[in-house]
């Protein structure tokens, strides 16, 4: 694999080195601690934990706030989770920044170079002022004038798709619909042609188990085989985009660096590609996730053909309810006392958002899809602090619009079967979801 930092290709003796040190000795250490009922064991290594979250996260609040397990401590406390969102006490964690000595030795020494969603200089693994730098100039392009201009660029689209569904019976809605919305909507504004399309959707779903740790070396080759060839196709689409600019957010990024930003080209690819990947990756999962939810409360979609201004509601309850990213970690600077529970400088701490979205202390009756909660945009979905989502507001309005749209062309649609959950724990969707669309679809209102 090519190293964009070193210019050489990793072989791969250097990426079992790595799968070893980073996931390999977590993997089945995780084993062991699992069989103990050790819930971080449980977490990585308990196939019952990925198919059942919401169950696994009532165990840990019944424990108490905060729950110590082997090697970090663990809330699904949603005050807790969203003071340590915020708290300049704790820092993002990089991927194996918190093995053992001698493990993250070995993950330093045994980096691709390629870029990655969990290492420097991702924004997703970095503090200030390195944070600051690259969060300020994706704000000077990806504002909330831009992107409120985008919802009729949503609708537009979103009908497009369903044009192409009416009459097909059934369908897989995740690959036909709730794939292709999101990237054709951040392949416009980024500049990506469509026949590129297909490949930067293909490369985000082998990709998409990046997040986590504990990976199998056939995953983990996967992962990589997917980060490769996003970072090969990026390269030359950024170079194209600054031989001959276009009016895409993509290319005044390039501009924006290129004019003062003083951005690497390591931190131009790794901000320009987490934009891109974050702008549909997780769309996929809310629309997905939407759809189910809906259909297996169908009730619900009566009241919002009767209500429509209900819709946003019921997207926060989707966010909510059956988040597409289900936690995150930090990592205490200092000493910290949370709730009378010592977390020592150098510990981490897993924030179970799925969990604290579902904390009874802040919503009432949490397990109920209720689309007149008051406080439904309490969740913590899109994290928090300094590191909010930049996308929430498109990611709203792609879900709302998709969502609303889909049902209102197809009023009967219903499962045709349990489909298929993505075998990721942080990311969380449908990988496939059959949907028979019914043969009551109504008319584009498109003229």
């Amino acid at each position: 694999m090519e190293s964009t930092r070193t210019g050489r290709r990793a072989g791969p003796v250097r990426h079992r080195i790595r799968w070893l040190a980073v996931h390999g000795f977590v993997r089945g250490a995780s084993k062991l601690l699992a069989r103990r009922g050790d819930p971080q064991g449980r977490l990585i290594a308990d196939p019952a934990v990925r198919a059942d979250p919401v169950a696994f996260t009532e165990e840990l609040r019944a424990r108490g706030p905060i729950v110590r397990a082997a090697a970090v401590h663990m809330t699904v406390d949603h005050k807790i989770a969203n003071d340590l969102l915020r708290s300049d006490d704790f820092h993002v964690i990089a991927m194996g920044s918190n093995l053992p000595k001698p493990l993250q030795w070995v993950a330093n020494r045994t980096r691709t170079g390629l870029l990655h969603p969990l290492e420097p200089p991702s924004m997703l693994s970095v503090e200030p002022p390195q944070h600051t730098r690259y969060r300020k100039l994706v704000s000077s392009v990806f504002t909330t004038r831009a992107v409120a201009a985008l919802k009729d660029r949503v609708q537009e689209t979103a009908e497009t798709l369903l044009d192409q569904l009416a009459g097909a019976g059934t369908v897989d809605v995740v690959e036909r619909y709730c794939a292709q919305l999101p990237v054709a909507i951040i392949g416009d504004i980024l500049g990506v042609p469509d026949e590129a399309r297909p490949r930067v959707l293909e490369f985000g779903e082998l990709a998409a188990p990046s997040l986590d740790i504990g990976l199998t070396w056939s995953q983990y080759r996967t992962v990589y085989r997917g980060i490769e060839g996003f970072n090969d196709w990026l390269s030359a689409h950024l170079e194209q985009l600054r031989r001959t600019p276009g009016d895409d957010l993509m290319s005044q990024l390039i501009a924006a660096s290129d004019d003062g930003a003083q951005l690497t080209q390591q931190e131009l690819l790794a901000t320009a590609g987490l934009v891109l990947a974050a702008g549909f990756e997780t769309t996929v999962n809310l629309l997905g996730n939407g759809i189910r939810l809906l259909l297996d409360q169908p009730e619900h979609l009566g009241t919002l053909a009767a209500r429509p201004e209900l819709w946003p509601t019921a997207v926060e309850e989707i966010l909510r309810l059956d988040p597409p990213v289900q936690l995150t970690a930090r990592i205490a600077k200092v000493d910290t006392e949370i709730d009378g529970h010592l977390v020592r400088a150098g510990e981490g701490v897993i924030l179970y958002v799925a969990g604290a979205n579902r904390d009874p202390k802040v919503f009432a009756d949490p397990h109920r899809f209720d689309l007149e909660r008051e406080n439904a945009g309490k969740h913590l979905s899109f994290s928090g602090g300094r590191h909010f989502c930049l996308g929430a507001a498109l990611a709203r309005a792609e879900g709302e619009v998709g969502l609303r749209t889909f049902f209102e062309r197809f009023p009967d649609a219903k499962l045709a079967g349990d489909g298929s959950r993505r075998e990721t724990r942080v990311l969380r969707g449908w990988s496939s979801l059959p949907i028979e669309l019914g043969s009551r679809a109504a008319v584009s209102a498109r003229p």
